[in-house]
């Protein structure tokens, strides 16, 4: 009998509580919390001192101690501000639900409906930043920040994130987040996990390889559209890194 009460009001507590409160949240993928402090264009505090970082999306930096704010970084904290600033929003969580900074990675809406981290790529606020295994969302949000791209609305109207060509990339955007589109030059080995394209090194590093069904089919001549940081190896070569399967696209 004492087990059957404890049962009896547990069903109590999960049944007639409100859904938004939060309480109760480890029951389900989904909590509501109230936006404290806007930190940037893609994190924000809660009232209970939790940091909360938007998922599958980035936008430009704004000012640190050690430097300087990118095009577009103060545009989108202002307009985050705007828009969630003392509001109450919902959480939903992919498969890691922190960052290797202790942030909570989350999709967020507004009671309204309006979810927030499609609305900022749409708005040109953001570009797509995935990592796997979070793309739960992934496509749908590929959608929203293609469309903002061919539009060129916000960042992608900026000479710091449009669209730049293969051949065009040098040693400037080295560390620089880009989407890279053209033609494939060379693909490196039998099984295509690497590629050349223009002066740019395109591979995918083993630890990510479980996320591809198979490698790239890609051949020389085949134009696509890659996304990452632009880096440099210790032989002077400049390379990008896919991470999953969404950071690489077939041009038609």
């Amino acid at each position: 009998m004492p087990m059957m009460r404890v049962f009896l009001c547990l069903c109590v507590l999960l049944f007639s509580y409100p859904a938004h409160a939060g309480t109760f949240s480890w029951l389900s993928d989904t909590r509501w919390v109230t936006v404290a402090k806007v930190y940037d264009g893609d994190t924000f505090q809660t009232r209970q001192g939790e940091k909360i970082r938007f998922l599958n999306i980035n936008t430009p930096e704004i000012q640190h101690r050690d430097s300087q704010a990118e095009i577009g970084g103060n545009i989108a904290k202002k307009a985050l501000t705007a828009l969630l600033l003392g509001k109450q929003v919902r959480l939903r969580f992919d498969k890691e639900k922190k960052d290797r900074y202790g942030r909570t990675l989350a999709q967020v809406w507004m009671r309204d409906g309006l979810w927030v981290n499609a609305w900022l790529l749409n708005q040109g606020y953001a570009h797509l930043y995935n990592f796997e295994p979070n793309t739960r969302w992934a496509k749908k949000l590929a959608k929203e920040d293609r469309k903002a791209r061919q539009q060129g609305i916000g960042i992608w109207k900026t000479a710091r994130f449009r669209v730049i060509q293969a051949t065009k990339v040098s040693h400037k955007n080295i560390g620089q987040y880009r989407v890279i589109k053209g033609a494939v030059k060379e693909v490196i080995g039998h099984k295509h996990w690497r590629f050349r394209m223009g002066k740019v090194q395109v591979s995918i590093p083993k630890a990510y390889r479980q996320y591809f069904r198979h490698a790239p089919d890609v051949n020389q001549g085949l134009r696509v559209m890659v996304r990452g940081r632009i880096r440099i190896s210790r032989k002077g070569q400049l390379f990008l890194s896919l991470h999953s399967p969404y950071d690489l696209e077939v041009l038609r």
